[in-house]
């Protein structure tokens, strides 16, 4: 098994979705890369993201990174939907250089690479959501998401 960080903007529809990809094993709603080891106050820089467990064997990160990339806009800078603000940023983060070398590539493929704004980056520290935020979208179906429906349930 092994670990990355997918931010997506508001981390509800994010882990839904990525809950259902192929050879993802678990997922966790929490915060990375902010300046505080505690979910009491303000959000201290941090990025709302999904522990993503997965089977390496099923699924790479660059696969990792074509669906993320099915459910943001890359090219926008702490935006996603309707949901404004440092914590909606995109990326991938990860205490593996070589799953960061991975989702660099994947978006050095691309021809306007430059204009994405997706982070790639170590992760630097976790923490893990409130129980409210864990699974969010299975316990209160109608809750706001910036996702698409149709696709939360894309590959199940």
């Amino acid at each position: 098994m092994e670990t990355v960080y997918l931010a997506g903007g508001c981390l509800w529809g994010v882990q839904a979705f990525v809950k259902t990809l192929p050879g993802v094993m678990q997922t966790e709603a929490g915060r990375a890369n902010g300046t505080t080891n505690t979910l009491d106050g303000d959000y201290d820089g941090y990025v709302e993201v999904v522990k993503t467990e997965f089977d390496s064997s099923i699924v790479s990160v660059t696969d990792l990174m074509h669906y993320l990339f099915e459910i943001i806009d890359p090219y926008s800078v702490n935006k996603q939907g309707d949901d404004v603000g440092v914590k909606y940023r995109t990326g991938l983060y990860s205490e593996d250089p070589q799953h960061l070398k991975e989702a660099q590539r994947f978006i050095d493929s691309f021809e306007d690479y430059h204009l994405i704004a997706t982070e790639v980056l170590p992760l630097t520290n976790y923490v893990k959501s409130a129980e409210t935020h864990q699974d969010r979208l299975t316990h209160f179906p109608n809750d706001y998401c910036h996702i698409p429906r149709k696709l939360l349930n894309k590959y199940k």
